[in-house]
């Protein structure tokens, strides 16, 4: 278990002014080697809630009422939130007002900033490379959105490999631009990549650090200044990064931080007017903002993510871990989550599900191999899987229960991992196909099955979706990758022997794909495609041909 069971093994061993006077010498020992952190992951706790600010205008603030998060794993008031509401917006509407439609730095304005944020990347690796920080930003991110050590710690390496992939002159590098010969002498048309100056960054609960810093940093690598939003399940993560930061040399006006609830930030981008927002979330929250925010906005929504496992069954104990990762690491609660499995006829003959069914049954909330889910309560998560069980041909393959001997409070869910099988022909049925393509963001997925003649019916199960996230076809079969690959849409799609939907690191594209508003991650295609526009410069100096006389009017 992580530090906090362990501290409460402690107290119930100890005296109680024994255990004051050690967590009362470890916290100054860890405060003093992270100059940066306000906070001691092991003492948060309902006595000692962690305590989340604002950040507008370069001064770190609070508001007129704290919001208090419950402790997803006990129900202890453990984290209180500034939350600012409608009334306290206009410190944050001025701060994005005052910076202009061409940014903080752009290639003809402030240069100097693309080396200075270079010099800040390099330092922010270095921090996170460092045991002591990587340490206590994965036991932070457990704390406010349990999930296993080594699920955490892969957050923070994700975080630490994208930063030094932008260090030194490979900001600038993003901001490089071409030029082409043009009809005469003197003539050239230049392109060059332009920031939109204030933007907006919205992100969720369940990766509290790697989303918002990977999508801010793009932000400001392109000479944007940004307001940042993020779940405030999960806000005390990147509050602390944020202060990281700012040891790290970026200048504290360069990003606000606001802590709000929907109504308050909707409210915020209205009268702010960003020139681009950034969400990552639900459909509905982002089909609203694209509305609102008149097509400003830049989308990564809901992924209900399919895999589906071609003819040719080999290395069946990898492909059922694979399969195992894919549904059920965070509990299920990431956006790449395996939500549908498609099986091969020849992979139902074989082990796999039975393989599935050991590996899941290792999950425990001991470690947080499975844990709470934080949007949906066990009873919805049930009466879903009993809608399912209705459908003809359905039947449990394994879960479809509640947790038991925990204390996670009822507003979160506690199922064990569940996977139900539905017959194919049942899923393309039209009073079927929508309850069954729901996403459920938890440790849940749909298994089913198809024969050679029914590729083209899972084909079209594919074509309905509306969500196109990540997907993996696991073949080696070329021909049937060709088949599956070419009629999919899918942004982020694995394909092979070892394809997940799972574990995107920061050396490829992660993104939606057939929306005009979707937005990607990680990579300079998908920092430039977000966060900046093109923009062309067309340099005509001339000289004049010789003779030249004004032309008849045309």
């Amino acid at each position: 278990m992580y530090g906090l069971q362990v501290y409460r093994e402690v107290r119930a061993r100890v005296r109680q002014s024994a255990f004051k006077a050690i967590t009362s010498f470890h916290s100054s020992r860890l405060l003093h080697s992270l100059p940066f952190a306000t906070v001691n992951v092991e003492e948060i706790s309902g006595s000692r809630p962690g305590e989340v600010q604002n950040l507008v205008q370069g001064k770190w603030t609070g508001s007129s009422k704290w919001n208090t998060i419950l402790d997803p794993l006990n129900g202890e008031s453990f984290i209180k939130v500034a939350e600012v509401d409608e009334t306290e917006i206009q410190p944050f509407v001025e701060s994005l007002s005052k910076c202009p439609k061409h940014g903080l730095h752009n290639p003809f304005k402030s240069p100097e900033r693309y080396l200075m944020l270079g010099d800040v990347s390099v330092k922010a690796a270095h921090m996170l490379s460092q045991p002591k920080v990587s340490d206590f930003f994965s036991r932070l991110i457990q704390r406010v959105c349990p999930k296993s050590y080594q699920q955490a710690l892969g957050e923070v390496y994700v975080t630490r490999k994208f930063l030094e992939n932008f260090c030194g002159d490979q900001v600038r590098f993003l901001a490089r631009s071409f030029a082409v010969p043009g009809n005469h002498l003197g003539q050239q048309s230049h392109g060059f990549r332009w920031p939109y100056g204030p933007v907006a960054i919205i992100t969720p609960f369940n990766f509290p650090l790697e989303i918002p810093l990977l999508q801010l940093m793009g932000a400001l690598y392109m000479g944007n200044k940004a307001v940042v939003k993020v779940d405030s399940k999960v806000s005390l993560v990147m509050e602390q990064m944020l202060r990281l930061l700012h040891d790290c040399g970026l200048p504290v006006e360069d990003v606000d931080f606001i802590n709000a609830d929907g109504k308050t930030m909707n409210k915020l981008l209205l009268e702010a007017h960003p020139r681009m927002t950034l969400f990552t979330g639900s459909s509905r929250v982002a089909d609203k903002l694209a509305v609102d925010l008149k097509g400003r906005i830049r989308l990564e929504d809901a992924g209900f993510d399919w895999k589906v496992l071609g003819p040719d069954v080999q290395e069946v104990d990898y492909v059922a871990w694979v399969c195992d990762q894919d549904a059920y690491a965070c509990s299920g609660q990431k956006c790449s989550a395996q939500s549908i499995l498609f099986m091969h006829e020849n992979w139902s003959k074989s082990s796999l599900l039975h393989k599935m069914n050991d590996l899941a049954a290792r999950r425990k909330l001991e470690d947080l191999t499975i844990g709470p889910v934080l949007t949906f309560t066990t009873e919805a998560m049930l009466e879903h899987t009993n809608k399912l069980l209705q459908i003809s041909g359905s039947k449990l393959l394994f879960g479809g229960e509640a947790l038991e001997n925990h204390t996670i409070p009822p507003i979160y869910g506690a199922i064990k991992p569940t996977a139900i099988f539905v017959p194919l022909e049942e899923i393309l049925k039209d009073n079927n196909y929508e309850l069954v393509t729901r996403e459920i963001f938890g440790p849940f997925q749909i298994v089913t099955e198809y024969k050679n003649h029914q590729l083209s019916m899972l084909l079209d199960a594919l074509e309905r979706m509306h969500a196109h996230l990540t997907a993996a076809v696991v073949s080696n079969d070329m021909l049937f990758l060709q088949e599956v690959v070419g009629k999919s849409v899918n942004g982020t799609t694995y394909a092979g022997l070892r394809a997940r939907t799972t574990g995107a690191p920061q050396n490829h594209w992660f993104g939606p794909a057939g929306d005009p508003r979707g937005a990607g991650i990680g990579t300079p295609e998908a920092i430039k495609l977000v966060w900046s526009s093109h923009r062309e410069i067309i340099y005509d100096f001339g000289p004049l041909p010789q003779n030249w006389k004004t032309p008849a009017a045309t």
